[in-house]
């Protein structure tokens, strides 16, 4: 039986800076919009050469868009993304996305399978072979620090 960690259970939040640019932060799943006003960011992921230099995007496909889903893809399998693959993500589902989204790291993942199985792709990673459950109560504990952190961003500085 796999052992899941509490950071496998992740979502991409997708949202406009106050500059105008776009910014994926990479966070802990949570389930309500009480829970998301104290989410506990684990990183934003990074505008990288490796597509263009493009600035992230979504909701058209383009080269914004293709950057977005090289740096979601990457993170949720754990290793580059193919072309084609990174590709299709961004005509299925980040063309669709609106000026904010989040989509959870298992949504993403399941995608990847799905889109394995159509063209009968080989040798998939290792996080698409063991997909992660569902059900939140599978992963592991939150470190107290962190659920500390997430209680004073919900209910203020003097919540322990």
């Amino acid at each position: 039986m796999v052992s899941w960690t509490y950071d496998e259970d992740r979502v991409y939040h997708g949202f406009r800076s106050e500059d105008g640019g776009s910014l994926i932060d990479v966070e802990l799943a949570e389930f309500g919009p009480t829970e998301r006003t104290g989410v506990y960011v684990l990183r934003t992921l990074e505008e990288s050469a490796e597509v263009g230099g493009n600035r992230f995007g979504w909701g058209y496909n383009g080269g914004g868009t293709s950057a977005a889903a090289h740096e979601i893809l990457a993170d949720a399998l754990g290793q580059k993304p193919s072309e084609r693959l990174r590709e299709d993500f961004c005509e299925d589902v980040l063309s669709q996305m609106s000026t904010e989204f989040r989509l959870r790291r298992g949504a993403v993942l399941r995608w990847v399978r799905g889109w394995a199985a159509e063209h009968e792709a080989q040798g998939l990673p290792p996080a698409v072979e063991q997909l992660p459950p569902i059900d939140r109560s599978a992963y592991g504990k939150r470190p107290p620090a962190i659920q500390q952190e997430q209680k004073r961003r919900v209910f203020g500085k003097g919540a322990s």
